[in-house]
């Protein structure tokens, strides 16, 4: 086995994973997150950890920040753009003890992220998983 083989999947293998994602969505959500930065860093900075009253930094996957679509008018003074923060580090120590495929770890936190963008609660969020989860079991 080459040693490459053996390294955990950098910051650009993320973000690779993340646009391939963002890909995948269908044309009439995608229109509305194209000018959607997204960012991939190793850990969220100490101000966010502050902010959300976090343990430690491995807590938090990924993070949306700006002003989602259900506040957003035209009255909005925008002062950076919004953005999808995806944390490496608390990625791959998810992937390591699930055992799921990182693709669809990634897939899965991205998709939580753009919800935050168009105004989607974490309740709000579980409740349509979990309505998927059981369409998806009826249906199998």
């Amino acid at each position: 086995m080459a040693e490459s083989e053996n390294l955990a999947p950098d910051l650009a293998e993320i973000e690779r994973l993340a646009e391939k994602a963002l890909a995948a969505i269908p044309p009439e959500l995608a229109r509305h997150v194209r000018d959607v930065v997204l960012r991939v860093e190793d850990f969220c900075d100490e101000e966010t950890e502050r902010e959300m009253g976090l343990d430690s930094p491995y807590e938090l996957m990924g993070l949306y920040r700006g002003i989602d679509m259900m506040r957003d008018s035209t009255s909005t003074v925008r002062t950076q753009p919004d953005m999808i923060f995806l944390y490496r580090r608390p990625l791959l120590d998810y992937w390591c003890e699930s055992g799921e495929d990182l693709a669809h770890v990634v897939r899965h936190v991205m998709i939580h992220e753009i919800g935050h963008h168009f105004g989607f609660s974490d309740d709000d969020m579980e409740r349509i998983e979990a309505a998927a989860d059981l369409n998806a079991e009826r249906t199998a």
